[in-house]
């Protein structure tokens, strides 16, 4: 099965052209991108062209072939995915696993064969002997709060690793610090929308890749960030725009990068 081809329309620099695999389109989202080993948070999500982020309650509906393909090659470019524990619920997620090309992909870049999978959750209502723990191919990581139930994260602690980043509630520069300390500088988040939004108060966020799907969704669906409102509105400028079959693949990086 041939690949969805993906058109690079618009770069600051002016390259632009349809893709000639994959080591080209994690070329263009290696672009800006620091090599000095800060941290990196980005985050993925996919919308309609009326802002729903969901079709009957998941952003499956929204999704095509091209998305899949970023939405994959993503995963390639990172140490950790980061989810909350509601989205990967609502959305089904099993254990983190990459193919074996996106794993060589990996490989090649210099990142492990497989990224950590760290999952979000204040309330950790987990249950330990989900496959997600249990089929996981490398041991994934709890993020949540000083303020969590002791006794569950005991449990959890025999799955994976327990990562206290907040005091009530998961502090997103917190959760930033935290997984750098632990050398996983290149983090990857997709979602959801509460998680979103306390990245963007912390200022957390260095990267956003939104995909605007051509469809009118209707409906009381919501957006990709709720929650607390930041200090002030976080600055972003345009990195490149990619078209695939109506849908644009807008990338962003924080100003200044």
């Amino acid at each position: 099965m041939s690949e969805a081809a993906l058109d690079r329309v618009w770069s600051p620099g002016g390259s632009i052209g349809r893709d000639t695999g994959d080591h080209d389109v994690l070329g263009w989202y290696e672009e800006r991108v620091p090599t000095d080993g800060a941290p990196w948070l980005r985050v993925n999500f996919v919308s309609s062209v009326d802002g729903a982020v969901t079709v009957d309650g998941l952003s499956g509906g929204l999704g095509s072939a091209a998305d899949r393909r970023v939405f994959d090659l993503l995963r390639v470019a990172c140490d950790v995915v980061v989810v909350a524990a509601g989205t990967v619920r609502a959305e089904g997620y099993g254990p983190l696993v990459v193919d074996d090309h996106h794993s060589r992909l990996r490989t090649s870049l210099g990142f492990a064969a497989q990224p950590r999978f760290g999952i979000v959750s204040n309330s950790l209502d987990l249950d330990p002997d989900d496959r997600i723990f249990r089929d996981a191919p490398v041991r994934p990581l709890v993020l949540t709060s000083r303020a969590a139930d002791r006794g569950k994260a005991i449990a959890l602690e025999r799955v994976a690793d327990v990562i206290e980043c907040g005091d009530e509630n998961v502090d997103g520069a917190e959760l930033r610090r935290a997984l750098w300390a632990r050398d996983l500088r290149r983090i990857h988040s997709e979602g959801g929308p509460a998680l979103f939004g306390e990245l963007i108060r912390s200022d957390a966020v260095d990267e956003v890749c939104l995909t605007v799907t051509p469809l009118l969704a209707g409906g009381d669906a919501g957006r990709i960030a709720s929650g607390a409102v930041p200090d002030v509105p976080r600055a972003l400028r345009l990195a490149h725009v990619v078209e695939a079959d109506g849908a644009l693949l807008l990338r962003y990086v924080r100003s200044g990068s």
